[in-house]
């Protein structure tokens, strides 16, 4: 089964961390023994594996923030030496399509097309497709620069990382939006880039969904119902991204996976990826269907496997997530929505149709509703979407339960007779 993963740091890997993605794990973990450091000779990412695992699909990531935390492997001085070594890594990916390695996609008929050739059954030969994201908005040097960054193919930014960015407030703090990140919000309107929620604030969070007028996903973000961290979307967050028809990945980082993890301290023993589909199941329980529960791994995200679950040792094991839907009594067109199908039609309807600058909003051919922006709504009519599986209705701004026909997931009905979803 072919997989979509909507957060890999791949170009961050090669450059950051000086890895030839193009040899197999094993090859790569060789090549930093007796290396120290956290995820040294650990890693869990490469193409071969990516190709082995099926993916056919992911979000490739440039990553380069100038926060002032001081990570070496992340941080810089100035924007314009974040905005550099950014450059770098869309330059590295450029050097992979130019092999035949990767192929970078930037509108749907670039994902049909590329879904076709790989499904034909050329997968061996067909590059592996990605499109290109950034996490932490400090590369993007003024708001006006975002139309040369869409040139250069990107569709999706997250405007922070850890910490505050020039943009917005990220992990571990506490802020909203400064002048400058609205702007930034209104300038990728304007071009149609997608906006990534991960990483903000929850008063960033509240106020760029508010704002922002676009398609919005959640490219990498587990539940904190289930492991309680700032990092983490609350039960209010995840249903009003499902009103604005979002997709959420589950991540495989240990850090959000197990309440109370620990660095170098918590062994990695404690967590399998019954637990990433813990995550993946609450998403679906909220929704009442499998429509906006998916896969967004960050693995080799500046960790490896001693910080991923203790049954992966490589990307390919992620195939063992259809398994575990399966046992937990998930249709099989629901096991394929959640590791591919959700971001298929995502990313369908962000861009088959563009823009209605008319009507300030995307529509889908599938969906006689408005997705992604309530037109006439405030954000503080979340509220009104408690209610399992709600979804709001634009063209008469309100919510209907039923408006989002839902696909089947268990325990879906038991909720309706007033159990609770483990």
């Amino acid at each position: 089964m072919i997989i979509v993963d909507s957060h890999l740091d791949l170009s961050w890997n090669a450059l950051n961390w000086n890895r030839d993605l193009t040899r197999s794990v094993a090859e790569i973990r060789a090549s930093e023994a007796g290396m120290v450091g956290r995820g040294r000779g650990r890693n869990t990412v490469s193409f071969p594996e990516m190709r082995k695992g099926e993916m056919a699909l992911c979000l490739g990531t440039v990553l380069a923030r100038s926060s002032g935390l001081g990570d070496p492997l992340l941080d810089y001085r100035t924007r314009d030496v974040a905005c550099a070594m950014a450059k770098g890594q869309l330059a590295y990916y450029r050097i992979m399509e130019s092999r035949g390695v990767l192929r970078m996609l930037k509108d749907w008929r670039s994902v049909e097309a590329h879904l076709k050739e790989w499904k034909a059954g050329s997968s061996d030969s067909t590059p592996l497709g990605f499109i290109l994201s950034m996490e932490g908005a400090d590369p993007i040097l003024e708001p006006s620069s975002v139309g040369e960054w869409w040139d250069d193919g990107l569709r999706v930014v997250g405007p922070a990382h850890f910490g505050v960015s020039a943009y917005a407030h990220g992990t571990g703090t506490e802020g909203g939006l400064p002048p400058k990140g609205r702007d930034l919000l209104r300038a990728m309107d304007e071009v149609g880039m997608i906006l990534d929620i991960s990483h903000l604030s929850d008063a960033s969070f509240w106020e760029a969904v508010e704002l922002f007028k676009g398609p919005l996903l959640a490219s990498h973000n587990n539940c904190r119902a289930l492991v309680p961290r700032d990092r983490q979307l609350a039960d209010e967050q995840i249903r009003y991204l499902i009103g604005r028809g979002a997709v959420i990945g589950a991540v495989c980082d240990e850090w959000m996976l197990y309440p109370g993890w620990v660095s170098g301290e918590t062994p990695n023993t404690v967590v399998t990826l019954e637990a990433v589909v813990d995550h993946i199941d609450h998403v679906c329980q909220l929704a009442g269907n499998c429509s906006h529960s998916a896969i967004g791994s960050d693995l080799d995200g500046g960790f490896g496997t001693e910080q991923s679950p203790c049954d992966l040792d490589t990307i390919a094991d992620l195939q063992k997530i259809s398994d575990i839907l399966r046992k937990r009594g998930y249709k099989e067109h629901d096991i394929e929505a959640i590791m591919h199908g959700n971001w298929i039609r995502f990313f369908e309807n962000a861009w088959a149709y563009g823009q209605n600058a008319s009507a300030g909003c995307y529509r889908s051919r599938h969906d006689k509703g408005l997705l992604f922006r309530p037109r006439h709504c405030s954000v503080r009519t979340r509220h009104a979407a408690k209610s399992s599986g709600a979804r709001l209705c634009l063209q008469t701004a309100h919510f209907e339960a039923d408006a989002f026909p839902p696909t089947s997931c268990p325990r879906s009905r038991q909720r309706s007779a007033g159990f609770r979803p483990s």
